[in-house]
């Protein structure tokens, strides 16, 4: 999972964006975690049940080239701003999921009256600890084959997620994609580590009905973080599943969509 190439290709605000669109029903813009992903998504999968799930490799990530002068999560959010208008997408429900949650959580401080709902799960791109306290793991400091216990509970179904990566035997143009992720995640979230210094002052702005979903065994961020997240949303509602780590919504896919379809209602 997650290294395939998504099926369609198409140009917004004059640069080329790898898209997957699935499904039929009131539009659902996914974005993505930092790992990227691809059309085998078991959350995508359930949520396309109900939508029209439309899922963008974001600038830097997949086969979506960066354009000049992105450089910043703040700077991709002003790219899904783009992406969302130049689609006429209206009443839009945006899920994002980790470091796509951050994406997410920037475009709704924009103020875009284009979306109605917002769901962010296990998302990062916020300081809520002092100086002293490290609220975010540092997982650029760890190797790809130590991912599967970081990012979930079970790390088993980690390995199987991941196709017990050994990137001697994975084929060319997919060992680019995994490289391409990280060198984009690392870009725009390698120092400070994995979030906006000014986003916590900014996220009163979000003014669509939000819910956070964290996992009850997420190890990147500490336990109180998705809480304190929900808190710091005017009128968010925090949820929070069990057995599942960071990575949680692909290990138990079930229970964030209930979850998820559960809010909409």
């Amino acid at each position: 999972m997650f290294l395939t190439a998504l099926p369609e290709r198409r140009s917004f605000a004059g640069a080329d964006t790898e898209l997957l669109v699935r499904g039929e029903g009131r539009p659902l813009l996914f974005l993505h975690a930092g790992h990227g992903f691809d059309e085998a998504d078991p959350l995508i999968e359930r949520l396309a049940k109900n939508h029209r799930v439309i899922a963008p490799s974001l600038p830097g990530f997949g086969a979506t080239p960066r354009p000049e002068g992105v450089n910043t999560v703040d700077d991709i959010a002003y790219r899904v701003l783009d992406l969302i208008e130049d689609m006429d997408l209206r009443d839009i429900i945006m899920v994002g999921v980790s470091f796509g949650g951050w994406v997410a959580a920037e475009v709704a401080t924009k103020g875009s009256g284009r979306i109605a709902k917002l769901v962010l799960i296990d998302p990062l791109g916020v300081k809520f600890g002092d100086r002293e306290t490290r609220d975010i793991v540092d997982i650029f400091s760890h190797t790809a084959q130590e991912i599967p216990a970081l990012f979930f509970a079970d790390e088993a179904k980690g390995l199987e997620a991941l196709n017990n990566l050994d990137f001697k035997d994975l084929p060319d143009e997919i060992a680019l994609r995994f490289a391409r992720n990280r060198e984009a995640l690392t870009l725009y979230g390698y120092n400070p580590n994995l979030y906006n210094p000014k986003l916590k002052g900014r996220l009163h702005r979000i003014k669509a009905p939000t819910l956070v979903i964290s996992g009850a065994d997420d190890r990147i961020t500490s336990p109180d973080y998705g809480r304190q997240y929900a808190e710091a949303i005017p009128g968010a509602r925090f949820e929070s599943v069990g057995r599942a780590g960071h990575y949680g919504y692909l290990e138990q896919p079930a229970a964030f969509a209930e979850k998820i379809e559960a809010f909409l209602v």
